[in-house]
């Protein structure tokens, strides 16, 4: 089996344990899959614009918590075998005004070919036990004891993954047991739980509590994309299923889908075994999520001044944040994709259409092709494609027909919304002492926990565009 062969085994196998345990999760499933086949009968072809329909259904996102850097050098390593690498660098203990002392990257395949066969990717959290904002030095050092006495990845789940990774895939019976142990992992524990040690931790943070209160780690949520974010809150409400207040990330609104909108069931009472007797814990949920145009250095940071400006006119006018959000963006945001893309905001791949000589030998006449200066201005930065005819930009191709523009999805995370996730199913804000200095942490010392080097999302989407715009030129030139 090639890695990403083991990829869609891995994500199947972890769905389906996930739905036996948290069977509100069939729920969901079935109820996106419905969204999802209404879209695509009103819409067709448009309706998979972002990705084949088939993509989208199968398509899934976890999450887990860890609690050290060799935790997480671990886990890094059981899902290299699976062909999936550490994107982004995710601070959420300022994210949000919950207590959730955690920085994250998330795991998933980095090349376009391999995403399309499956593009499953694990949002992975790592305790900082030394921020003092949330742990005095006392609870530092047992929380640590602690986390170093337990086992969460067994060696020979490390060995199939290591050989999977430097070979590529696995054969046979390696290949399902690299599977079934991987997916092991991530059960959730029958262990008894010390229930004095996870309230001290839960006064700190729930997170920090489900991370270092138990002796094993689990999938916190499994998320199904969908097509229409908006129509499956209201089906999942009125089939009685506790929703979280609201969807995070952009509004909806008329214009372009960027980013990622994301949403939730909330957390669910779960019984669970502690040492003084039976309990429950409300620590893992259901989520779902609708995935958008990724965006260019310039397209976050617009999105970033959008988000301020949201803020400001709900403070001054109590507004719901919905309404305020579809305002701005309607102020703010390009309504077209090619809008979008002509002010440098999205993120684009280009190809030549099958007749891309001829309508080019067309465009060129019509411009007069012996004088290089005529007609249209020049050329985006970067983006002029046709030797000595400097009026010509991958725009000017796109209008002509020579070239075709499609988006690519964004593939990644927003701290703010994933923080507003997790806040949004907690029952307790949990402390944090601001008056205190946090730790310092950055992809640099992810990379250096991992012992891998952590992507930049939106250099590497600006690498799949300079791609693209090359092997377009070699075909027209």
């Amino acid at each position: 089996m090639q890695q990403w062969e083991l990829r869609a085994a891995f994500a199947r196998a972890l769905s389906d344990m996930y739905g036996r345990e948290v069977p509100a999760y069939q729920t969901l499933l079935q109820v996106s899959a419905e969204v999802n086949a209404d879209v695509l009968a009103k819409h067709g072809a448009d309706a998979q614009r972002l990705g084949s329909i088939d993509r989208v259904t199968a398509e899934r996102h976890g999450a887990i918590r860890v609690g050290t850097p060799e935790e997480l050098r671990q886990v890094g390593q059981i899902f290299a075998g699976f062909g999936m690498h550490p994107v982004g660098f995710y601070d959420l203990r300022d994210a949000s005004s919950s207590a959730v002392p955690v920085v994250s990257t998330a795991f998933r395949p980095l090349d376009a070919d391999e995403l399309a066969r499956n593009p499953f990717r694990v949002f992975t959290s790592v305790l900082v036990t030394d921020d003092r904002r949330f742990f005095d030095a006392d609870l530092q050092a047992r929380l640590e004891t602690f986390l170093g006495r337990r086992e969460l990845f067994p060696p020979r789940v490390l060995e199939l993954a290591a050989r999977a990774e430097a070979a590529g895939g696995l054969d046979g019976d390696e290949a399902d047991e690299l599977v079934a142990g991987a997916t092991a992992c991530f059960a959730l524990s029958r262990e008894p739980i010390d229930r004095s040690w996870y309230d001290e931790l839960s006064r700190i943070s729930a997170v920090a509590a489900d991370i270092g209160g138990v002796a094993s780690t689990h999938i916190n949520h499994l998320t199904p994309r969908v097509l229409d974010i908006d129509e499956l809150y209201r089906r999942m409400t009125d089939l009685g299923v506790t929703m979280i207040d609201e969807i995070q990330g952009p509004p909806a609104w008329e214009g372009p889908d960027v980013l990622l909108r994301q949403t939730s069931f909330r957390a669910l009472a779960e019984p669970r075994v502690f040492t003084d007797g039976p309990g429950e814990l409300r620590v893992r949920f259901g989520e779902v999520e609708a995935r958008g145009i990724a965006l260019t250095a310039d397209g976050r940071a617009l999105y970033d001044r959008m988000l301020a400006e949201v803020d400001t006119r709900r403070a001054s006018t109590g507004r719901p944040r919905a309404e305020v959000a579809a305002e701005v963006w309607r102020e703010s945001l390009p309504p077209t994709e090619g809008a979008l893309d002509h002010a440098g905001l999205g993120a684009f791949t280009y190809r030549a259409t099958p007749d891309a000589a001829a309508r080019l030998s067309t465009l060129l006449a019509a411009r007069g092709a012996d004088d290089p200066a005529a007609g249209a201005a020049p050329a985006t930065a970067g983006h002029t494609l046709v030797r000595g005819h400097p009026q010509l930009d991958v725009h000017a191709l796109v209008s002509a027909g020579v070239a075709v523009r499609e988006p690519i999805v964004y593939e990644d995370f927003l701290p703010r919304s994933a923080a507003g996730i997790f806040q949004s199913n907690l029952s307790d804000a949990g402390r944090r002492d601001d008056a205190l200095t946090g730790t310092a942490r950055d992809a640099g010392w992810l990379s250096d926990a991992l012992g891998r080097d952590v992507a930049d999302p939106i250099v590497r989407n600006d690498e799949l565009t300079r791609a693209s715009l090359q092997a377009l030129n070699l075909e027209i030139s």
